[in-house]
């Protein structure tokens, strides 16, 4: 009998904490085995599950060692600065990390590249198996319409998102650029206001809103001449991030090192 995959929920105390309690707590190939939040967080403590009216034997720790202990993965949805943190203290451990936080500056990206030479790592700006399936369609549809159509990228989130564009706004604009042969860097456009001119051809444009409750909004626009088409992902819950984020830790498991991303995980990526 194979054992459970024993999981450390960093920022359990958060919207999308709860939603990766509550997905361990529902599969049986899944243990909860720590639970992390902030110093002065005031669920340090108490039990994990004590959230959801559940007895889970975890208490809520700041203390990242002793929750990696023996662990086998640690999932993380929190803030860059946080992350870094969980990631050096992961490589101490030689625990595997799947990293759904957004907003990283360049070089922590490169920090992230040079730990999963020696853990294994699944970081990917969305987690949701519709998101990933809408990234290569999004590819595939820019090659076929790289000429005469104008490419926007639209994205809505809640009020509490501190980054913009988001980033898995962001993972779309690189799949629609490498459809069209050109580097997001070379092309993205992220603000528009006063007298701008025409749209330059060959350009990707974004378009951020930010409201009420929105778990995630994403479409891109393709606008050519007497026709537009739209490809749209909306989630209504964060349940559809936490069940891929733990479909990424299952994926994990064999795996000693390595930089991978949810298109391994579904195993869409061409070889």
């Amino acid at each position: 009998m194979v054992s459970p995959l024993k999981v450390v929920i960093a920022g359990c105390s958060g919207r999308m904490g709860h939603a990766l309690l509550e997905t361990v707590f529902a599969d049986t190939d899944l243990v909860l085995h720590g639970a992390l939040d902030r110093p002065g967080n005031p669920n340090l403590g108490r039990d994990a599950g004590e959230q959801l009216g559940k007895a889970s034997g975890v208490v809520v720790t700041s203390d990242i060692d002793s929750a990696l202990k023996d662990a086998d993965v640690l999932v993380d949805f929190t803030r860059p600065e946080a992350s870094m943190q969980y990631l050096e203290a992961c490589q101490k451990a030689g625990v595997g990390v799947v990293i759904g936080t957004t907003g990283f500056a360049a070089e922590q990206k490169t920090a992230i590249e040079a730990a999963a030479k020696n853990i294994p790592i699944v970081f990917a700006p969305n987690m949701s198996v519709g998101v990933t399936l809408l990234i290569n369609l999004v590819e595939q549809a820019a090659k076929v319409l790289k000429d005469g159509y104008d490419i926007e990228v639209v994205e809505m989130h809640h009020r509490h998102k501190v980054d913009a564009p988001s980033g898995t706004a962001l993972r779309l604009g690189e799949a629609a650029a490498h459809g069209i042969g050109q580097d997001l860097k070379d092309c993205a456009i992220y603000a528009r206001e006063g007298v701008t001119g025409e749209r330059e051809a060959g350009k990707i444009g974004f378009a951020t809103l930010r409201g009420g409750d929105v778990v995630g909004d994403h479409t891109v626009m393709f606008a050519g001449t007497g026709e537009r088409v739209e490809i749209t992902h909306k989630a209504s819950s964060r349940a559809t991030f936490a069940v891929g984020a733990l479909r990424a830790a299952k994926f994990l498991s064999d795996k000693s090192s390595g930089l991978f991303d949810m298109q391994d995980v579904l195993g869409l990526k061409k070889a």
